[in-house]
């Protein structure tokens, strides 16, 4: 019988960022820094961020890219891109708590929420 694997919430820790995450979330992390990384240097640069948002059809001026860098203390490898998204994610719910407050909305198990309960 296969088991859940439920995600571990980030924790800040003075210990290596990676034991703040199990396997499959490093590896998520992992196919994203690689996504992001166009010029595959093992770095995330403004231009990466660039190229990365053309992709996505979105075109983002110099100083929104910069401004997206200077969000880290330093270079951009998988490490400070996993502790930056440490940081990021530190305060959000689990799945399985936004999973459980769906439900609350969703009684019927249908996968949609009538406009009547958004109001």
């Amino acid at each position: 019988m296969a088991s859940k694997t439920k995600g571990k919430k980030p924790q800040r820790s003075g210990s290596s960022v990676f034991a703040n995450f199990d396997q499959q979330q490093i590896q998520e992390f992992k196919e994203a820094f690689t996504i992001i990384d166009q010029d595959r240097d093992g770095f995330i640069s403004e231009k990466d961020l660039k190229d990365m948002w053309a992709s996505l059809g979105v075109i983002k001026d110099d100083a929104f890219l910069t401004s997206m860098v200077k969000e880290s203390s330093g270079p951009i490898n998988f490490t400070m891109f996993l502790t930056f998204m440490g940081e990021k994610l530190q305060n959000t719910d689990s799945d399985d708590v936004l999973q459980e407050a769906f439900k609350t909305l969703d009684p019927d198990m249908t996968g949609l929420i009538s406009t009547q309960k958004l109001h």
